[in-house]
């Protein structure tokens, strides 16, 4: 069992760990900074100081066994470890950060295409959602002037939690269709963007936010494709 420390603080950057187990898929360690993939955003990249010196290149961080397993897969050449070795894990912070804001922009998009969502991506600088929508295409320089208009507004982005019960009593919580909170913990993270006098935005997911919108910084809307049928993916990325 690993303690998710990025559950409750996206913004810390490194970690003290114990290496608790090793396999052929990576390593894993009893807590950890560290976002693996799942819900759209890639897992972290970054490395594991040992308190020998050496350091292990993190390469990718994905799911491991049950709802508290966090695998870290070490890049090639990387030192050898063992179980109870010590060090500290550290983010490439830079390219997390870039994933969060853009995590969040993509909340945003949701707000304006008023659509189910069935699917989507992080990605480092650029991100995509697919809505369920025939005829209602939206105009792509009005969307990125919207877009623009809710980060600078500068919202605040806070998280909570509520029960597993609670979410499938309140099935509107989950704006996906493709891609499923995480469940099995008995609690489940509600992401809220606020707004004057409702939340703008209140949503299921486990994935890392900035604090502000105003930290995305200026997007555009580069594409809007069609999917099929009903299929609309829009596509946004970094403008600065």
């Amino acid at each position: 069992m690993t303690s998710f420390l990025f559950r409750d603080d996206a913004y810390l950057p490194a970690c003290d760990a114990i290496v608790t187990a090793i396999d052929e898929r990576g390593f894993q360690t009893d807590a950890s900074v560290f976002y693996p993939t799942g819900g759209g955003q890639p897992g972290d990249i970054g490395r594991f100081m040992l308190e020998s010196g050496e350091v292990v290149e993190i390469a990718d961080t994905r799911k491991g066994d049950g709802p508290d397993g966090i695998i870290h897969v070490p890049a090639g050449g990387s030192a050898a470890l063992k179980v109870g070795a010590r060090g500290k894990l550290e983010l490439d912070w830079a390219r997390r950060h870039r994933l969060m804001r853009m995590h969040t922009c993509l909340h945003l998009l949701s707000v304006l295409v008023p659509f189910p969502v069935t699917g989507g991506q992080v990605s480092d600088g650029k991100g995509r959602l697919d809505f369920d929508m025939a005829d209602s295409i939206p105009d792509k320089d009005t969307l990125t002037a919207r877009l623009n208009e809710l980060i600078t507004a500068d919202h605040a982005v806070s998280a909570r939690w509520i029960t597993d019960e609670e979410l499938l009593s309140s099935p509107d919580l989950v704006k996906t269709m493709a891609v499923k909170p995480p469940m099995g913990l008995g609690k489940v993270r509600l992401i809220e963007i606020a707004g004057l006098d409702r939340p703008l935005d209140l949503q299921a997911c486990g994935g890392t936010h900035v604090k502000q919108t105003g930290e995305i910084g200026p997007v555009a809307v580069v594409k809007i494709e069609n999917k099929g049928k009903q299929n609309r993916r829009v596509n946004i990325a970094f403008a600065a």
